[in-house]
Formats: C-alpha cells, sequence, structure tokens
C-alpha cells in the first residue's frame, strides 16, 4: 500500500503561508464586514433622508406658490381680467414648481408612508386644472374657490410629517414643521378671503353669501391663531424666537411701505389715511362692515393684501429655515456615514491587504531562491546544454567552449547547495556531450578514411572493366560487364555515401556550368536500370559547376530507388518545368506500389531534416544522402503520391542560385513551353503566369493526404502532429493528371531524346566517364 499523501504535500510556500494567515485575515474581515455593513446602512438611511427633505423642500415651495397663485388671482379674475400678467406669472410659477416636485419624487425611497402621501398630492393635482378654469366664476360661490386649493396644498404640506431624521425626536421635528405650514396656510386663506370681501360687489351675492364668506373669513383667522399655538408647543425656544423675530421684522417692514405709501400720496396731491394694524384690520372685516366705511378707515384691498402678505411671508421663512435646516441635517449624517464607510472599508481592506503583503514578503524572501534556482535549471536544460551539444556536433569538439557559467545563487543554505549539485550534473552532462562528438567525430573520420581506400580500389575495378569491355568482342561477355560495372558503380556511390555520413565534400569539383539535361543523364548513367528512364521536356538551363557533382548524386539515389521499387516493365520519367522565378522543377514519376500518408509524412520530414548519423542509417542511407546533399545547395526534395494511379513522383526544386538560363531556348521547346502554357490547367497556368506562392506549386498534388499542421521545418513544409512533415503539406495546383509529363504532352524538345539510351555525356570531374562506356549496348540488343 502507498503511502498517503500529506494534504499540503505539493503546494508551494507562498500557498503554505496564505493559510497560516487565512484565519486572521476571515476573522478580520468578518469584523471589518460588519462595521462596513453598518456604515453603509447609516449611509444608505442618511441618502434616504436627504432625499425626503429634498422633497419636503419641494413639496412645500410647491404648496406655497400654489396658494399664493389664488391669492394674487383674486383681484384679477373678480375683475374679468383672466389673462392678467399677474395670474399668467403666478400660475407659471406654480407650474415649475410641480415639475421640480416631479423630479424630487423619482429620487425618493419607495417606503409605504411616502407612497401613500405622494398618492395624495396626484389626486389634489388632478383637480387643479378646473379649479384654475372655475376660480372666481358664477360656477363657484362664497369661498369655494379658495377651499378648492386646499385638496392640492394640504397633501404637499402633508409630506412634511416625514422629516426628522438625525434629530433627536422626529416627530417633534415634522409636527413643528406642519404647524408652520399650517398657520401659513391659513394665513393666505385669511389674506385671500379678505381681499375677495373687499373686492366683490356686495349687493350682487345671494342671499346668505355674505354671511357664509364672513363666517369662513373668522374661522380661519382663529386657526391660524390655532397653528401657532401648536408650533409653540411643538416647537423649541429657539423656534419661538425666530418666529417672533421674523414677526417683528413683518411689522417693521409694513411701517416702512406705509410710511412710503404716505409719502408717494403727498407728493401726489392725494389724500392718505394711515390703514391700522393688521389685527385690527381683520376685527373690522370679520365683522361686516361696508367696505367704504372700511377704505376710509384706510383698510383697502391693497393696504389689507400687504398687510397680510408681510404675516405670509414671515411664516414661509420659517418654514423654509426648517426644511433647510433639516436638507442640511440629513447632508451632514450622511456626510459623516460616507466618511465611516469610507473608513471603515479602508481600515478593513488595509488590514487585509497588509497581511496578504506581509504573507506575499515571506514567501517570496523564502521562494526567491528556489524559482531563481527553477528558472536556471529549466534554461540549463533547454536552452544552454542543447546549445552546446548542437556546437558540439557541428564544430570540431575541441573548439567548443565546454566551461559551465555556475547557477547565480551564493547562499550556504540547502537551496545553494542544490545549485552547487545542479552545477556538478550540468558540468557532467557537457563532458559526456564533448566525449559523444569526438566519438562521433572519430566515427566519422572512420567512414571517410574507409570510403576513400575503397573509392581508390572501385576506381581501379573500374578501369580495369573499362578496359575489359573496350577489348571484348562477345556480346554475351559484354553484357556481363556492363552489369559489373553497374555492380561496381553502385558500390562507388556507396562509397560516396559515406563521405556524406562523415560530413565530406567532394574533393573535386566541376569547373564550368553544365547543361541540366546532361546532368541528369549522367545521374541516368548510375542507375543500374537506366534504360527504363525517359527524359521528356528537359529545358535549356545549366547547373553551377559547384553543384553540379551533388545533383548528379542527389537525382542518381532518386532514380535508383524508382528503378528498384517499380515495375521492370515500366518506364521511370523524368520532366523539368522552368518557373518565371528562374527556379526549375524536376519531377521523377514511376508506378511503383506506392507508399501509405505516414510512410510519405516520415520520409519529407527527414528530406527536410537530416537526422544525426547513428546506428540506424543504414536503413534510410539513400533518404539520408538526398537530404544532406540537397542541404548543401538549397534544394528542396519531396515525394508525394501519383496522382490517379499507383506510383511515387519525386519532386526536386533548383533554386535560382544553382540554375541559369544558358541562351535563348531551341524553337522546339519554345513550341513545347507554349503548348504547356497553352493547356486547360487552371493552376499551372497561373503558376506560369504570376509565379508559384508555394515552391512546390502547380506540381504533383494529392488529395488522400490530409494537411499536417504543426511547426514548419526548415525547408517550409509542415509537420504533422506525431507525425515528421512534408508530406502532408497542401498540394499544389495544376499537377499533371495520372502520371502524365509534367511540362507538356506533344514532341521532345530536338535535343532531348523521348528515351535516353546510354548518356552521351561525361561525368563530372570527380567521377569517371561511366556513360560512354556503358552506352555500348551487346550487339544482341541493338
Amino acid at each position: 500500500m502507498s503511502k498517503s499523501r500529506p494534504l499540503t504535500g505539493n503546494w508551494r510556500v507562498a500557498r503554505r503561508l496564505q493559510a497560516i494567515l487565512l484565519i486572521p485575515v476571515l476573522v478580520a474581515l468578518a469584523l471589518g464586514g460588519v462595521r462596513v455593513k453598518n456604515s453603509i446602512g447609516t449611509l444608505q438611511d442618511a441618502n434616504d433622508a436627504v432625499r425626503v427633505a429634498e422633497l419636503v423642500q419641494a413639496a412645500n415651495a410647491y404648496a406655497s406658490d400654489a396658494i399664493n397663485e389664488r391669492d394674487v388671482s383674486v383681484i384679477p379674475l373678480l375683475q374679468g381680467k383672466r389673462d392678467a400678467p399677474a395670474v399668467v406669472a403666478a400660475r407659471k410659477v406654480t407650474d415649475a414648481d410641480a415639475k421640480a416636485f416631479d423630479t424630487a419624487v423619482a429620487r425618493v425611497p419607495k417606503t409605504a408612508g411616502l407612497t401613500r402621501r405622494i398618492e395624495l398630492v396626484r389626486a389634489g393635482e388632478k383637480l387643479l386644472p378646473a379649479v384654475r378654469a372655475d376660480a372666481f366664476t358664477t360656477k363657484v360661490s362664497g369661498v369655494q374657490t379658495e377651499e378648492s386649493y386646499h385638496a392640492v396644498q394640504h397633501p404637499l404640506m402633508e409630506i412634511s410629517n416625514e422629516l426628522g431624521f438625525g434629530s433627536n425626536n422626529q416627530a417633534s421635528f415634522g409636527r413643528t414643521l406642519y404647524a408652520i405650514s399650517l398657520t401659513q396656510a391659513a394665513e393666505s386663506l385669511v389674506r385671500s378671503i379678505g381681499t375677495h370681501l373687499l373686492v366683490e360687489d356686495r349687493d350682487a351675492l345671494a342671499e346668505g353669501e355674505l354671511q357664509t364668506q364672513l363666517g369662513s373669513f373668522s374661522s380661519y383667522v382663529y386657526l391660524e391663531q390655532v397653528g401657532l399655538q401648536e408650533y409653540a408647543g411643538a416647537g423649541t425656544a429657539g423656534d419661538m424666537t425666530r418666529l417672533r423675530a421674523a414677526l417683528a421684522d413683518a411689522q417693521k417692514k409694513g411701517t416702512q411701505q406705509t410710511a412710503k405709501a404716505a409719502e408717494e400720496a403727498k407728493a401726489a396731491g392725494q389724500a392718505f389715511v394711515t390703514p391700522p394694524a393688521l389685527t385690527e384690520m381683520l376685527k373690522a372685516i370679520a365683522a361686516g362692515t361696508p367696505t367704504d366705511q372700511l377704505a376710509a378707515q384706510g383698510i383697502t384691498p391693497e393696504s389689507f393684501f400687504a398687510a397680510s402678505a408681510l404675516s405670509f411671508d414671515a411664516y414661509r421663512s420659517i418654514e423654509v429655515h426648517l426644511t433647510d435646516t433639516a436638507l442640511a441635517s440629513a447632508r451632514s449624517i450622511a456626510a459623516d456615514a460616507r466618511r465611516a464607510a469610507i473608513t471603515n472599508g479602508s481600515v478593513a481592506l488595509g488590514s487585509v491587504l497588509v497581511a496578504v503583503l506581509l504573507a506575499a514578503w515571506v514567501a517570496r524572501s523564502m521562494s526567491r531562491g528556489m524559482r531563481r534556482l527553477s528558472a536556471s535549471a529549466i534554461e540549463i536544460a533547454e536552452q544552454r546544454l542543447p546549445a552546446v551539444i548542437t556546437q558540439l556536433s557541428q564544430a570540431v569538439p575541441g573548439q567548443v567552449d565546454t566551461r559551465v557559467t555556475p547557477i547565480p545563487i551564493t547562499t550556504t543554505d540547502e537551496i545553494g547547495e542544490v545549485a552547487r549539485a545542479f552545477d556538478h550534473v550540468h558540468r557532467e552532462a557537457v563532458r559526456l556531450a564533448a566525449e559523444q562528438a569526438v566519438l562521433r567525430g572519430n566515427v566519422n573520420t572512420i567512414f571517410t578514411n574507409l570510403s576513400r581506400r575503397n573509392q581508390s580500389l572501385i576506381e581501379r575495378q573500374l578501369a580495369l572493366i573499362t578496359d575489359l569491355e573496350e577489348r571484348e568482342a562477345d556480346p554475351e561477355q559484354l553484357s556481363n560487364l556492363f552489369r559489373l560495372d553497374h555492380l561496381a558503380t553502385r558500390v562507388r556511390r556507396n562509397g560516396e555515401n559515406l563521405l556524406v555520413l562523415g560530413g565530406e565534400r567532394p574533393t573535386q569539383q566541376w569547373d564550368h556550368p553544365l547543361p541540366l539535361v546532361d546532368v541528369i543523364r549522367a545521374a541516368a548513367s548510375e542507375v543500374e536500370q537506366y534504360e527504363r528512364i525517359e527524359l521528356e521536356g528537359i529545358p535549356e538551363a545549366e547547373i553551377h559547376g559547384r553543384a553540379v557533382t551533388d545533383l548528379v548524386h542527389l537525382l542518381a539515389e532518386l532514380l535508383e530507388n524508382a528503378t528498384s521499387f517499380s515495375s521492370p516493365r515500366s518506364a521511370v520519367r523524368v520532366t523539368a518545368t522552368r518557373l518565371p522565378d528562374t527556379r526549375i522543377m524536376v519531377e521523377i514519376h514511376d508506378k511503383g506500389i506506392g507508399l501509405v500518408p505516414e510512410d510519405f509524412a516520415l520520409i519529407n520530414h527527414k528530406l527536410a531534416n537530416p537526422p544525426t548519423a547513428d546506428a540506424d542509417v543504414y536503413q534510410y542511407m539513400g533518404l539520408f544522402v538526398v537530404g544532406r546533399l540537397a542541404d548543401r545547395h538549397g534544394i528542396r526534395v519531396q515525394l508525394r503520391p501519383a496522382a490517379g494511379e499507383s506510383g511515387t513522383t519525386s519532386l526536386v526544386m533548383l533554386p535560382g542560385t544553382i540554375t541559369w538560363r544558358s541562351g535563348t531556348e531551341s524553337d522546339a521547346d519554345t513550341l513545347a513551353l507554349a503548348a504547356f502554357k497553352a493547356r486547360p490547367t487552371p493552376g499551372l497556368a497561373a503558376l506560369l503566369a504570376d509565379g508559384p506562392a508555394d515552391p512546390f506549386g502547380g506540381h504533383e498534388a494529392w488529395e488522400d493526404v490530409p494537411p499536417a499542421p504543426g511547426p514548419a521545418t526548415p525547408s517550409g513544409f509542415a509537420a504533422p502532429s506525431g507525425v515528421p512533415a512534408a508530406a502532408g503539406g497542401p498540394a499544389p495546383a495544376g499537377a499533371p493528371a495520372a502520371g502524365g509529363p509534367a511540362v507538356f504532352s506533344g514532341p521532345a524538345a530536338p535535343d532531348v531524346p523521348a528515351q535516353a539510351g546510354p548518356p552521351a555525356s561525361a561525368a563530372p570531374s570527380g567521377r569517371p566517364r561511366r556513360a560512354s562506356k556503358r552506352g555500348r549496348r551487346p550487339a544482341k540488343d541493338r
């Protein structure tokens, strides 16, 4: 049984420290959360109180202006001036107050008490248009007009009872405000009805209507006194002092207004009667004194309205002061609650932050060395050690700096000891890699020495076979000598393969450019079944001398593969096409059994990325050699399934750096290219017109091999996941059908035979001239 692993066995240091601090942090969060929640609750209540105070302020202004509208409209409406400027202006003020009230309503909390009071206000507002239309007309009598405004004013006044948040006695505060609002409303009714009595023709009144008006007038005078008493009972000493001061200021203003009116009358030469005090005016009007007698006492509609307006304004100032005080108090409490919430939240957050920072600092101080050790180890394993191994495999081992840079940890604790141990492992790995590089260099030297020894013997053997061929007259023996010659040639190419494995380059290079057709013929001459190789449509082009030897070797390996793995009765066709960007595509078509897509992917990956020589290289020696030779000159090689039938097509892309046009093309070749361009092959026509986007565009595509995702190989072919790249690349457009000629289906150019027999040109320097000698066929085959 395996031992149980501790819960924190795989935890990082930082996580363990955070777990240690988790409990105190949670406790701090809980306590801080409670305080923050209380502060936020208080802040929410204070904000609601601010909005209620703003609503009461808007409601009182709305109520005051509504009843003021009624009062100032008495004289113009009784005189029939319904569009008088004073009436229009007063109604505009009331309508503006209604909009301000609606704005405040939209912001208040939806409590049951406020909702009920606002519904009452809305019910009264619906009656306001009818009240305005019927005010002081024959439709209403007595004091019905004055009392009809009560439906709008009284619900607005009652909203004051919702005030008082933050005060010692919320009910007392609302009662005080309601009392002063009631007093103001009573004063407004007294002013309106008194003005009505002073202006209206009493003789035109219906029987008993005057007595009704006088009774209502006296009742509202009494109601005003009741309101003052209620205010005195609910308010504080300061509230009473403020009220007496406001009434004193109103009396002082009345005296000043009376004096100013007397001076204006005297200046105009008119008689002026000083009106009595407001209390005397109220008594005289309530007694039913005729208007002419009242005027003789100085009690006119103007003097009475002015005196009553002073009291109205005094009460209004107290109301405004109380609403402003309530609003300021609510805002102060809200500000305090906001500061408390911010403070509590900051303290809680700061405590948690300090705890987290403390844990992070301790964890960082403990894990910094381990992270540095881990990063250095990863860098050594993924970058530094592979780079040294790569240098050792590509250069002379003694010329590579194999010194190891220690991990930058100088402590003497356990982390430092692990760092020193890893440095030791690193040094041993580099030392072993250097030894392996030396061993690999020795193996390459062995390959090279054995190959060169064999090469000299094979060259002597070939020379002897050539001498025997020239002297032999018996066709049967000559045929045997030809077969022996080919076997020796293949042995020589195997020796050259060993030189490639050893990293050696040809000791001799071709000293001048060679036509491409001669290079292909030289490669075909090294193949045992050379008579099966057919050349079609080879363009006039020359190969740079430095690449001739390697290109002959490369093509020979591909041709050998094509003839070996296809039917002896089938032909192996070699075609070539010049691309618009000076590159040349050589295609080798056979009709063998072919390969599965996975094999194509593996082979093409090895062609694009030649592996390091190892014990398995003998299985893919030709493949390895072709990849190495192609890599030397930037040649790209790829194998693909033949289109439409069994077989394999080898594509060899010759870059423009080793090819160029040797001169003006012959007439036949020009006609062949023209015929090829005229073929109805959209992909290849676009290739010749615009140049290929893909390096193998327009050549040998297949659709039964899925595209291979993955990283691009150095040659540009994508490697599939889990399978080496190249075979699964995108299929080029314009592929020839069913293994047909890649160039054209018409006659071959005059200088390119349809079936290449024994090559007539000499092989490049460094290779014996085998083609001309093997070109002689036995007499019985001629």
